[in-house]
């Protein structure tokens, strides 16, 4: 199968500009390889560096050393060295992100919410809104509430719909930072089917989950960062 992302020796250190310039290593020698069809799930302790870990593979934050390639429209581009412009497009046509929270405009409805990433990907605007309300079905939201912002609904509901919006685009890889951490039993096993159809679908998927089933449930391969952890 294809490598769609390749991390070798990938390193990430914060600068506390506030506090005389403190350096504050969260991470080095981070290394791992992600195909296609896999989903490859990290686990460590909290403050071990996952997130950060996605979000340097995102794009978010910069790499201090070392290399993360991605597969991108038929060619490698190292983030850790790409231009903004560059970073920009592999978000538009190559990587999906799957936060803890919603980040949606005020005011806007429930189901544009979720269709926007289809429009802005040349959908037309009637299909991405058909497509996007039987997602949110399938993940019992109910058709009352999809003309609604979704800023009025509960922290599963809320949650619910950055899923969706999150899965509905047909992205390469996709990036999930807990994304069954709001939900109950029943839509935990919605994101399990949803992930595994990802699979069928040839997406490459990094993921961080800290309930043990839903992991083994969801986990081709799982890496332990702690090793890649620097010590405070």
């Amino acid at each position: 199968m294809t490598a769609m992302i390749e991390i070798e020796n990938a390193a990430k250190t914060f600068i506390m500009h506030l506090q005389g310039g403190v350096e504050l290593p969260v991470v080095r020698g981070v290394s791992f390889q992600v195909r296609a069809g896999e989903c490859v799930v990290l686990s460590g302790p909290s403050g071990a560096g996952k997130s950060s870990i996605l979000k340097m593979i995102f794009g978010n934050y910069r790499c201090d050393g070392g290399r993360i390639r991605i597969r991108h429209e038929g060619t490698v581009i190292d983030l850790a060295t790409a231009e903004p412009r560059q970073v920009l497009s592999v978000r538009r046509a190559t990587i999906g992100y799957v936060s803890q929270f919603l980040r949606a405009v005020p005011r806007v409805a429930t189901i544009d919410v979720v269709a926007e990433p289809l429009i802005a990907g040349g959908v037309a605007r009637a299909e991405a809104r058909e497509r996007a309300g039987a997602l949110l079905r399938r993940l019992n939201i109910p058709e009352r509430l999809w003309a609604l912002p979704p800023s009025t609904f509960s922290g599963g509901e809320q949650q619910r719909v950055n899923i969706a919006r999150g899965f509905i685009p047909d992205l390469p890889i996709l990036l999930l930072d807990e994304p069954t951490a709001s939900l109950d039993a029943v839509n935990r096993s919605v994101v399990v089917e949803l992930i595994d159809e990802k699979k069928r679908a040839g997406v490459a998927m990094v993921a961080i989950v800290h309930d043990d089933e839903i992991r083994h449930l969801i986990a081709d391969r799982i890496v332990d960062v702690t090793s890649f952890a620097v010590a405070a």
